[in-house]
């Protein structure tokens, strides 16, 4: 196969790895039998809000239950799978309108749950944004101004969190308070490095460690603090004045009753991949599940190892690299600043980078990377990301494009996409952040040709397809 069809079903097999409705359903299998005596409500947010909501209803209605009631929130609208359980969509990546609706159906919901009753709290990745309403307290213009802030700032998702969930209406475990005394059975699709449960969708049914003073003291480290809305300054110093104000800690009452479980995470659908290249004939290697920082930096740091790797003058070595699949999970960031900007996301940013080191090294003949976004969205493009070689650099010059531009501009999706290497696939309804693999094989007549530039983008159109 050609390294892309390769590189593509690799990725699938990540996918398929994490898929939200088997994870779910094997957790849900390890509940106690006396799960049938109580009214159980469910409360799925995420990009895998549907398949894990879906997964929850098959379950219960295979116990001769079905849900007391329940809300799904999720990217897009798609038909719910009780009629019981009211499905919304909210703003993504950023919150908005919708979000704050999606926020207060929330808060009815929870109205209703009984102490006696269960309430299953389903997350993944894009839960803050999608249910991004503020603090009572607070305006939600101001909340969003500070979450478009801390996203043009480039922070990773957990240092972002830490901050966010300071002052939305539901992050810092302010959800499992208001479900009461109610069993809170929190099943989570992770997307931070570590499964940090603090930080995944700003740990809703999580106690909250930091504190108002740690939150004002990073946003003064990236030289934020004195563009943060003044209402919210003057919230956090109010909170620092009155610990009374702040948010439920570790050891409060209230998360007696909650149980967390993280039903998959990145390092699934790492292992998935290097079971898939085994079978493949490929000798795979886990190179970090920790990938983060500078998607540019990351992006020449990933394409030196693999050109590296793939050009090995070492006998033994070169017997084993000719067919190598290297192997990066996590999540990098990008810096916007506060200059015009073009379009892209983490990955294509990454991709775009690791392009122009592999045009520079002549060890890189035959290296070819993938980098997407396992939600397949990769910053607000229709992209989940992309595929590059040591012809993509020249292939965006060729299309007329300055790729050395596009790159110090944040504008990868055009660059990417004049050359044909974005992998287009559609929302996944997963998330367990971003996976980079580095393909070595042997460059074959074909590989060395200049490809016509819409060609990969064609392919990529008809993702499912290809790969089913």
């Amino acid at each position: 196969m050609d390294a892309r069809a390769v590189l593509i079903q690799l990725y699938w097999a990540a996918l398929k790895a994490v898929s939200p409705a088997p994870a779910l359903t094997a957790a849900l299998d390890k509940l106690p039998p006396d799960i049938a005596r109580r009214r159980v409500w469910i409360i799925s947010v995420g990009k895998a809000a549907n398949p894990m909501a879906i997964a929850a209803v098959d379950w219960l209605q295979s116990k001769g239950m079905e849900p007391a009631g329940g809300v799904i929130v999720a990217p897009r609208q798609v038909p719910t799978p009780h009629e019981k359980l009211e499905f919304f969509v909210g703003d993504h990546p950023q919150p908005g309108l919708r979000s704050i609706t999606a926020a207060k159906a929330i808060e009815q919901v929870a109205a209703r749950v009984h102490p006696t009753d269960e309430a299953w709290v389903l997350l993944s990745g894009g839960t803050t944004s999608l249910i991004g309403a503020p603090d009572p307290a607070l305006k939600p213009e101001e909340m969003m101004e500070l979450f478009a802030l801390l996203h043009a700032a480039g922070l990773d998702i957990a240092t972002m969190n830490v901050i966010r969930k300071r002052f939305t209406r539901w992050g810092a475990g302010r959800l499992a308070g208001a479900l009461k005394a109610a069993k809170v059975r929190n099943f989570i699709i992770s997307d931070v490095i570590g499964d940090d449960l603090e930080a995944i969708g700003s740990g809703p049914c999580v106690p909250d460690s930091s504190t108002a003073a740690q939150v004002r003291s990073i946003l003064v480290a990236y030289k934020l603090w004195d563009r943060v809305p003044v209402t919210l300054r003057r919230y956090l110093h109010q909170v620092e004045r009155d610990p009374g104000l702040e948010t439920p800690k570790p050891g409060d009452a209230l998360f007696e009753n909650v149980e967390r479980r993280i039903i998959s995470s990145n390092r699934v659908a790492l292992d998935a991949i290097v079971t898939r290249a085994k079978e493949f004939g490929y000798d795979p290697r886990i190179m970090s599940t920790t990938l983060a920082g500078d998607a540019v930096a990351a992006g020449k740091r990933v394409a030196s190892s693999l050109a590296s790797t793939c050009g090995s003058a070492t006998p033994t070595v070169a017997e084993r690299s000719g067919r190598a699949v290297l192997i990066w999970g996590g999540e990098t960031t990008v810096a916007l600043g506060e200059g015009p900007h073009g379009t892209g996301g983490r990955c294509q940013e990454l991709a775009l980078a690791a392009a122009r080191e592999l045009a520079q090294t002549r060890s890189a003949r035959g290296s070819t990377i993938l980098a997407c976004g396992t939600d397949g969205r990769d910053g607000d493009t229709d992209a989940a990301g992309a595929i590059v070689d040591r012809e993509t650099w020249s292939a965006i010059a060729r299309a007329g494009r300055d790729p050395e531009r596009d790159l110090a501009h944040h504008d990868a999706h055009p660059a990417l996409d004049a050359a044909g290497a974005l992998l287009r696939t559609d929302l996944t309804s997963t998330n367990v952040m971003d996976v980079v693999i580095g393909l070595c094989a042997p460059p074959t007549a074909e590989m060395l040709q200049p490809r016509p530039t819409s060609s990969f983008a064609r392919i990529s159109g008809s993702f499912r397809r290809i790969i089913e």
